[in-house]
């Protein structure tokens, strides 16, 4: 009797920690309360289209009147030539330096630090109409605004924001779609700076959350989308049974050898 009581004693300490472990696990991104209304206005009044451009993004500009450069200064260009830089149609990209400047052609470094994109894409247009062009079509992207989405989707991962509206919708449905195990009521988008981040809850079963403003998406968001409860339930069940297997084996094992010492 002795024995056994130490047995399911065992069993039960196995239990408790299993499901201690799991628990802590699940705290990731949890937190309690609404948000308060200041925090609301703040977060509906910041969107990527006044996103001001800062050192080190990555600009992609270009002449749309031009395929290839933003402008040609050898104009006396053959044929042959113009057909290879046709046939590469690629737009040319520029890292802003640590001054706020970017080195562009005939113009030399142009500030652009603390400019939104459509300002800086007006201010370029400008420069160039004085100088060179006649009447310049100038796009300009940052390319380098990403949001990290992480949990229940079927392809996690970082995803570049190419437009100056982006809604969380429309980012689930680039990452796949959510997984058979995702809670639709448990989305989180994580926003801010590290020390002090701002955590938005939406539940997508809502429909409002389509035209909630808060989740249009901002550079360097996180997305994460939780597990339903049927899905936690089997991870418990099945981190609890790789933990007792041990157990289960020297359990085994010593019931065989008892048995057998009192033959």
């Amino acid at each position: 009797m002795r024995f056994l009581y130490t047995t399911y004693l065992i069993l039960g300490l196995f239990f408790i920690l299993s499901s201690c472990s799991y628990k802590q696990n699940q705290i990731l991104f949890e937190q309690k309360g609404s948000i308060p209304d200041s925090v609301l206005a703040k977060v509906n009044s910041t969107n990527i289209s006044n996103y001001r451009i800062q050192p080190q993004d990555i600009l992609q500009i270009r002449n749309l009147q031009n395929s290839k450069t933003i402008i040609d200064l050898t104009p006396n260009t053959s044929a042959a030539a113009t057909a290879v830089s046709a046939a590469n149609n690629l737009p040319e990209t520029f890292q802003v330096e640590d001054d706020g400047t970017v080195a562009l052609t005939g113009l030399g470094r142009v500030q652009v630090a603390g400019l939104t994109r459509l300002e800086a894409m007006k201010h370029i247009e400008d420069l160039y109409k004085e100088s060179f062009l006649k009447a310049p079509i100038i796009e300009l992207k940052i390319t380098n605004l990403k949001v990290t989405v992480l949990g229940e989707l079927k392809v996690p991962g970082n995803y570049p924001l190419t437009k100056d509206r982006t809604s969380l919708v429309e980012m689930i449905g680039a990452a796949g779609g959510l997984t058979d195990k995702a809670n639709e009521s448990d989305v989180k988008i994580i926003r801010g700076s590290q020390q002090n981040p701002t955590v938005i809850q939406i539940d997508l079963r809502n429909l409002t959350a389509i035209t909630d403003p808060r989740t249009m998406l901002q550079n360097d968001d996180v997305i994460y989308v939780a597990q339903n409860k049927r899905a936690v339930r089997s991870d418990q069940l099945q981190n609890f049974s790789t933990s007792i297997q041990p157990v289960l084996v020297i359990l085994s094992a010593a019931l065989i050898i008892l048995s057998i010492t009192r033959k």
